[in-house]
């Protein structure tokens, strides 16, 4: 009487706020003690309050009896809270479910429409095979009930039935086909039958092939967008199957797309249209491309959208798939599209970024890529503000002031920070667009060598190794570390394109420097782009400009470089160099040289010296031999007389032939990328065979001995000893006024200008090229400041000698002398000038291939942009991996493999259930079936054979050839004028027969021993008998 109700419940539990465990146990305990009454009310009660608990997570299945007996009422208020706490607790598992198999036979087959419905909607939550074959048989009758809503519940519980017993649908699926065939039907029952065909048309979509025209009459009448969008998922699984749908297909779709005002349908046709393969299908092109344009169209306009991320998303998605296949349709709407690189939303951004590397071409590669670096430059300048956010003790008040007000308005219209995983996407992309077929959309090449240099500085600076471990699947110790990948590709161009050799190696040169000044004393070089840039520098040092500062620099960076591969190219590079600079034999073996050369080894020495116990093999072994090197050709150095005005001496060997041939040699070429796989495996190689059979032994040992640690080790202070703090330094106030001058975004999507995108000391160096490049074209207007006057400019004379105070009657009256301004000019006449001599035109670009070996299948160029819907080997596994994946386990959490083995074709006398052993028979006897159809096939064509030997070939096995012909007859009545008479006895066919060994070469003509005695047959090639035949039809004519 005095029992709480679910209300007093949940009031409580809002008045006992901050001890809500605490009532909620007391609520528990009597909850229990409750659901043990006799009384059924006081029991569903109970019930339904155990059921709001078990929503905060409190275990309700020691109470599956109790809602066993609340299910069992028969008032309907009390059984359908006990079916909801069988919704709720109830698994397949659960032991009293057996119990309720009587309970749910007895409502399915009750009076009331809602206690039928009771039942139906809880079978799907605690289904399992024995229960689905217990309550088929009373499920199936409901599909003719009166009541339209017990229909189409009835509908989707026998699907879901289907999924964990596929027997179901054998029995269900013709009263379902006749419920989809009834016109008069519901709406709700058809949209229910759609819905069950959808869910299983991409398991056996050749079943549903006859309900073509039923679903296309749907598609065309029907009202229903939600039912629109199912009918065109299931069609888009169907065109594959049927072609000719897709011309059926064409106009509905195309007017649903041009007048229908939901999104949602909007989208689901056009995707619809995309994974049917209607834009890609070979019929009726002018309609493909008309479709295919709307749908551009339409989803333009989706992307315009104001306010709404979720539609920019999907018809990028959808844009991603359409490239594939229409390209230049997606490329006509490039404005929009880089209008979503800049959107806040990282996700679009992605999506945007997939779409413009699927659609660059030659003509939009430069406008695609500045907009990319415009917004990497951006965010490495909001990183170079957060790494000084505060005033150095140097700064003066003023500049406090100065930093305060200007970063009040930038609080508002800041752009969100771009995490170091986009930006290094990014990057990457910009790296693929440009190197794709080869290097084919670049048209300049400088300016790529430029962007190169440029990505090195806005770079983020790779992960720490313990985040990398996680992160990284290649297990590399740089796989995070984008700079790297910058300065291979700067390597890339360096060795394919050998006109622009100079070029990048004046690049490597900037990054070299850029990296020395850029880290402090004591700190390590971090970015990776240094293994790369050493090598460019060290093998083709013939290009530099100042070799003598270059080796400085590589000696100031060897100590601060703490990547292994790094230092090691260094080292490599560092000799190269010094070969340049001591190997010239031209040079006279001078005092001063001498002296130069020897402080310049004793300078490497030094610094190698200190890696000779580098725990690193690579490291170590060039240290030792580059420094034992060095110190012979010291000595040899020194032992070697300087020349004199009167005595000449030569060099030493070491350093002009010996050091030099270390590295001269072959050129280094690109190798194509599977080029490694076509070398064939030398014999009588072993991988598998142990080096040394006693390894493990020596391992053990190797691990036992303990060597002493000596506080002054260098191996423990470079694993072990903290690098000293780096000191703040404030940043220029220059710098701030031009980064706030460079924070203005632009709001014209077309090609930024370089200055948003390079830095000052690239753009003065591409201004200087590019006037160098157009001094003698006349259509360049060139700078006026360059040119020559002979006189004073006048605002020059009125600043100078009236000040900032003009007094006209103070103006000078300067003396204008004809002889003298026209001394420097020159009045000859135009034929008789000198021609000025022209720069040479610029060489073409050649960009060479990878190498490969002959006949393999390495990949010879880099392979070109995939689109996420372009099928790899390896994503097309992935595909599949992913369909399996998703057949077995259903978003329902049920195995659902054997329906897609299940056929609706069959008879009802057909075995129950499916039987695997009878799968293997029947295969079994197909695969003999098919044999014996074989054999017999190959004993009907040696029969065929064997006629035809019989025709032409004799017992021996010897083809015969026979007079098939007229020309025989007709050659030897021309030879009976000559009284031979052999044409006679080739008539006969008593002994004469033309035999050959070979069937197409019929050059000579076996004779029988018996012919040959009688000295009667003369053979003649087969060119004599093509002459005969004239003559043997003059014969005929005259007879």
């Amino acid at each position: 009487m005095f029992e709480k109700s679910l209300y007093d419940l949940i009031r409580g539990l809002r008045n006992h706020k901050g001890n809500e465990k605490e009532y909620m146990q007391n609520c528990l305990k009597e909850c229990r003690s409750e659901i043990r009454s006799q009384d059924v009310d006081l029991k569903a009660t109970a019930l339904l309050k155990l059921i709001y608990l078990e929503m905060f997570g409190h275990d309700m299945s020691w109470a599956s009896f109790n809602v066993l007996e609340v299910m069992a009422s028969p008032k309907y208020h009390q059984k359908r809270v006990g079916y909801l706490g069988a919704i709720q607790s109830f698994r397949p598992d659960t032991d009293v479910l057996m119990l309720a198999t009587n309970l749910l036979k007895k409502d399915l087959t009750a009076a009331s429409t809602t206690t039928i419905a009771l039942p139906i909607i809880t079978l799907p939550h605690i289904i399992t095979p024995s229960l689905a074959l217990s309550v088929l048989s009373d499920l199936l009758p409901r599909l003719s009930h009166t009541h339209p809503a017990i229909r189409k519940k009835t509908i989707v519980t026998l699907y879901r039935l289907a999924l964990v017993y596929p027997e179901t649908l054998r029995a269900a699926w013709p009263r379902i086909k006749e419920r989809l065939m009834d016109k008069s039907e519901d709406p709700s029952v058809t949209a229910a039958i759609i819905n069950v065909i959808c869910e299983l048309g991409w398991r056996r979509p050749h079943d549903f092939l006859p309900l073509a025209p039923r679903l296309f009459e749907l598609l065309v009448d029907s009202g229903n967008n939600w039912m629109a969008i199912k009918l065109i998922k299931l069609f888009a699984t169907l065109t594959p199957l049927e072609p000719r749908l897709v011309k059926k297909l064409l106009p509905p779709l195309t007017e649903i797309i041009q007048t229908t005002p939901a999104m949602s349908l909007l989208y689901e046709c056009i995707s619809g249209i995309i994974q049917g393969g209607i834009l890609g299908s070979g019929e009726d092109a002018d309609g493909r491309e008309e479709i295919a344009s709307l749908c551009v169209t339409k989803l333009r306009g989706m992307i315009m959208v104001e306010g709404d991320p979720n539609l920019k998303y999907v018809a990028l998605l959808a844009f991603n798939k359409i490239v594939v296949t229409h390209p230049w349709l997606v490329a006509e709407q490039e404005d929009v599209i880089m209008e979503c690189i800049d959107s806040t939303d990282i996700s679009i951004r992605i999506k945007a970024l997939d779409l413009v590397q699927g659609m660059v071409s030659s003509d939009n590669l430069v406008s695609i890529v500045s907009r990319l670096m415009r917004q990497l430059k951006l965010s490495s300048l909001e990183d170079r503000r957060a790494a000084n956010p505060g005033p150095s003790p140097g700064d003066s008040d003023d500049e406090d002031l100065e930093r305060t007000i200007d970063s009040a308005p930038k609080s508002t219209n800041q752009a969100p920070p771009l995490p170091d995983d986009y930006r290094v996407d990014v990057i990457s992309r910009i790296l693929n667009m440009c190197s794709q077929n080869n290097y084919g959309h670049l048209t300049d090449f400088e300016w790529y060598i430029d962007i190169l240099t440029q990505l090195v500085r806005t770079a983020p600076l790779p992960r720490p190794i313990s985040d990398k471990d996680s992160l990284s699947p290649s297990g590399k110790s740089n796989d995070g570390d984008i700079s790297e990948r910058i300065g291979g590709e700067l390597r890339n161009v360096a060795v394919k394109v050998q006109a622009l050799r100079p070029a990048c190696v004046r690049a490597a040169e900037d990054i070299i420097s850029q990296l020395n000044s850029e880290t402090p004393v004591g700190h390590p070089i971090v970015s990776g782009a240094l293994k790369p840039v050493a090598w460019i520098l060290g093998e083709f040092c013939s290009e530099l400009s100042s070799p003598d500062d270059i080796l400085g620099a590589l000696l100031q960076l060897i100590p601060k470089t703490s990547s292994p591969e790094a230092l090691a190219a260094c080292l490599q590079a560092t000799m190269k160099l010094f070969s340049l600079i001591a190997g010239d034999q031209l040079i006279r073996w001078t005092s001063e040289r001498k002296s130069r050369i020897s402080l310049l080894m004793a300078r490497i020495i030094h610094s190698f010296e200190s890696l000779v116990l580098h725990p690193n093999l690579e490291v170590q072994e060039r240290a030792v031999e580059f420094t034992e090197l060095l110190k012979l050709t010291a000595e040899a150095a020194s032992s070697q007389e300087a020349s004199t005005e009167t005595v000449h001496q030569d060099p030493p060997l070491l350093l002009t032939q010996a050091i030099p041939s270390l590295f001269a040699g072959w050129e280094l070429n690109s190798v194509a990328v599977a080029a490694q796989k076509n070398v064939p495996l030398p014999d009588g190689l072993e991988l598998d065979e142990p080096i040394n059979a006693n390894l493990n032994s020596l391992l053990a040992s190797a691990e036992s001995i303990s060597i002493p640690i000596d506080e002054t080790d260098e191996f423990e202070s470079y694993y072990y000893q903290r690098p000293p703090p780096t000191s703040i330094t404030s940043e220029p106030a220059i710098n701030k006024l031009a980064d706030a001058r460079d924070d203005k975004p632009t709001s014209s999507y077309q090609q930024p200008t370089e200055e948003t995108y390079l830095d000052a000391d690239i753009l003065a160096k591409r201004k200087a090229e590019r006037i160098e490049r157009n001094r003698d074209d006349p259509f360049y207007i060139g700078e006026t400041s360059a040119i020559q006057r002979s006189s004073t400019p006048i605002h020059n004379i009125l600043q100078n000698s009236n000040g900032p105070d003009l007094d006209v009657d103070s103006i000078p009256i300067m003396e204008l002398d004809l002889d003298k301004l026209s001394a420097g000019v020159d009045h000859s006449q135009p034929h008789a000038a000198k021609p000025a001599a022209r720069r040479p035109p610029r060489q073409k670009i050649v960009v060479a291939a990878d190498e490969n070996l002959g006949g393999g299948s390495g990949v010879s160029t880099p392979r070109n942009y995939d689109s996420e819907n372009n099928s790899s080997d390896a994503a097309t596994a992935a595909k599949v991996a992913r369909k399996s994946k998703k057949l077995k386990q259903s978003l329902l959490g049920v195995d659902s493999t054997n329906i897609g083995a299940l056929s609706l074709e069959g008879d009802d006398g057909e075995t129950p259930g499916f039987d695997p052993e009878a799968r293997r028979r029947e295969e079994a006897e197909m695969a003999q079936a098919m044999k014996e159809v074989e054999r017999l096939r190959l004993e009907m064509q040696r029969a065929n054979e064997r006629i035809q030997v019989a025709q032409g070939v004799d017992a021996a096995g010897t083809v015969v050839v026979k007079k098939k012909k007229a020309k025989k007859p007709k050659v030897a009545a021309a030879a009976e004028d000559g009284g031979n008479g052999a044409g006679d006895e080739n008539e006969n066919g008593d002994t004469a027969a033309a035999v050959k060994t070979k069937k197409k070469k019929k050059k000579v003509a076996a004779i029988d021993e018996g012919d040959a005695a009688a000295g009667e047959v003369v053979v003649k090639p087969k060119a004599k008998k093509k002459k005969a035949k004239p003559a043997a039809i003059q014969d005929a004519e005259a007879g």
